[in-house]
């Protein structure tokens, strides 16, 4: 993964009346902080945020933050959205190093389709999203697995998935991600097996 690069500019206000201001012209207030460097309270544009997170890897791109003179390797660690208008309010910067694994969540996929599916069958994924720890240039942008030989009853667990080399997935390798399971039979209630009783021992009046 190459960084994308990011430019921000040091803020010396801080506080909500500032950060309003910020807005109106377009930015939005950020903090960038992490091991073995000094905090900075930065702002930078919105647009060119979602610009640079909004690729395949999502917020797990690796950032070249550039601000004040300097460049730093970031990740985006937390963003703040208007639950409304879904603007972007505030942004916070953690601070990486190429040499230092990150832990982080990156999208659970599937390709292909299980024969068990085809059989009548149904597919439940476990979780949308799977922690990962990795070097931060190492870190997929996503985990995919291959679901076409699973027949019914198949079941995948952490230790099954197929990982880029320096990936690692957090959970127990016994935790299950996958089912391949056949669908619930509508179980039909007592009213209605005596009513279908009932029915089957009804016999039609003669004619005439």
């Amino acid at each position: 993964m190459e960084p994308k690069t990011l430019t921000a500019e040091v803020r010396e206000s801080r506080g909500k009346g500032p950060a309003r201001q910020l807005r109106k012209q377009g930015l939005i207030p950020a903090i960038f902080y992490g091991p073995g460097v000094e905090p900075a309270k930065l702002q930078l544009s919105p647009k060119a945020l979602a610009r640079v997170v909004g690729g395949a890897y999502g917020r797990n791109q690796i950032l070249s933050l550039e601000y004040g003179g300097e460049k730093k390797l970031a990740l985006l660690k937390d963003l703040e959205v208007d639950p409304v208008t879904r603007d972007l309010l505030h942004a916070d910067l953690y601070a990486i190093s190429e040499d230092r694994e990150v832990q982080t969540r990156v999208p659970f996929e599937t390709k292909g389709r299980a024969i068990g599916v085809q059989k009548g069958a149904r597919m439940r994924k476990l979780f949308r999203t799977l922690p990962v720890r990795a070097l931060p240039q190492n870190v997929p942008a996503s985990i995919v697995h291959d679901v076409a030989p699973l027949d019914m009853g198949a079941i995948v667990q952490v230790e099954d998935l197929v990982l880029p080399e320096g990936v690692e997935v957090t959970y127990p390798p016994n935790r299950r991600v996958l089912l391949i399971e056949a669908k619930e039979r509508k179980k039909r209630t007592e009213e209605e097996e005596e009513a279908a009783e009932g029915a089957e021992g009804e016999v039609a009046p003669a004619a005439g």
